[in-house]
């Protein structure tokens, strides 16, 4: 069936021809498809009820043709009937994030001879954890923690599970992800944020050396955090947790030891884990943000809430994880008094983490701490 409407016509929707200077639409796309197969409708339904050809529609969710091309009135408007029809809401805030992790791969795959670092996009703007779970997505093949599980399976035959990115193109992205520290790491603080950032990305290669070489670039002859908040501590903590997705618990170790325990240091950790979480929506352009504002100007339930989240056994990085939610909970005292089923909830997953394997000795006395804590809440 014919579009509707001539102003929703593909020439209209993406102001040129498909992929013209677009790339990839990998993650959107699958997204965009997982949205759709949610609703229950085929293609043919779908694309009538937009009022876009289906060949649209298919190339959106294959990929070939990158909705980061649809111009941004005709997107909202997409957006606004995909909730009409159904559409997930939380699945459609997710789209934006989405777009930005196709418009990071395809910088960093077509565009891979930036000579200064702040031309590189990860040089202006701090990451969050639905970004980058999406670019993990399609890195991976590991579904972002914030897509909720669909309630039925999908309308008809198997569908992949998660972003298909050519091996390829996954492999040209890790080496100009390296590219990118390496160039970072000779920039000073002008190239600190890309730095981290490109670290960080990168512990998602699983080639042989991705630890070693994350922890050569890394390497200080003090070898030690430094006291207080700097860029080197955003980037220790980056790297710590990213080495424990590779077995490696001692980075983490010593960037506990020497990163946090001061007021600075734990301030730094919960902002960051604000803005991390999606407690703190306002983006950043660096990572002075950690420092720049008290650790009380986000809202610590919706923190609380979050980190609770992340107390699970068989976590790589849990010693942080359950280092911040006692950190957090010195900090605001009677804080769980307005939620009681918080409190039994933290009270459930503490009790389970104390009979796990796999923390270490402070944490394990945190989380004691927490349990006597809790007992008198609850």
């Amino acid at each position: 069936m014919a579009p509707q409407n001539g102003d929703r016509t593909l020439e209209r929707l993406t102001g040129g021809s498909p992929r013209a200077g677009q790339g990839f639409g990998t993650v959107s796309g699958h997204l965009f498809k997982e949205i759709r197969e949610r609703t229950g409708t085929s293609q043919d339904r779908f694309s009538q009820a937009l009022g876009i050809d289906k060949s649209t529609l298919q190339g959106w969710e294959s990929g070939r043709r990158s909705l980061n091309a649809v111009r941004a009135g005709s997107l909202r408007t997409l957006k606004r009937n995909l909730l009409r029809l159904g559409g997930d809401p939380t699945l459609l805030l997710l789209l934006d994030q989405a777009l930005d992790a196709d418009s990071i791969i395809n910088f960093v795959v077509d565009d891979p001879a930036i000579e200064k670092a702040a031309d590189h996009p990860l040089a202006s703007w701090v990451l969050t954890r639905d970004t980058t779970h999406m670019l993990a997505w399609a890195l991976t093949g590991i579904a972002p923690a914030s897509l909720p599980p669909a309630d039925k399976p999908a309308r008809r035959g198997p569908t992949p599970a998660s972003p298909h990115l050519p091996a390829e193109v996954r492999t040209a992205f890790f080496g100009q992800m390296r590219r990118a520290a390496e160039l970072a790491k000779g920039s000073g603080d002008d190239g600190a944020l890309l730095r981290r950032q490109a670290l960080y990305l990168c512990s998602y290669d699983t080639s042989t050396d991705t630890a070693s070489w994350l922890a050569e670039i890394r390497r200080r002859p003090a070898q030690a955090t430094p006291k207080g908040w700097s860029p080197d501590w955003a980037d220790d903590r980056s790297v710590a947790t990213s080495l424990t997705r590779h077995g490696d618990q001692d980075a983490l170790a010593a960037f506990m030891a020497n990163g946090l325990g001061d007021e600075i240091g734990e301030a730094a950790n919960l902002n960051y884990w604000a803005y991390w979480l999606g407690i703190d929506a306002l983006p950043k352009a660096d990572d002075q943000f950690m420092v720049a504002a008290p650790a009380q100007s986000w809202d610590a339930l919706a923190l609380l809430r979050g980190l609770a989240d992340r107390l699970k056994p068989g976590i790589a990085a849990i010693d942080l994880n359950i280092h911040s939610v006692w950190a957090l909970l010195a900090l605001r005292k009677g804080l769980l008094a307005a939620a009681p089923d918080l409190g039994r909830t933290l009270q459930a997953r503490v009790v389970a983490l104390l009979d796990a394997d796999g923390i270490s000795t402070q944490a394990r006395e945190e989380l004691i701490s927490l349990h006597y804590g809790l007992k008198l809440t609850t």
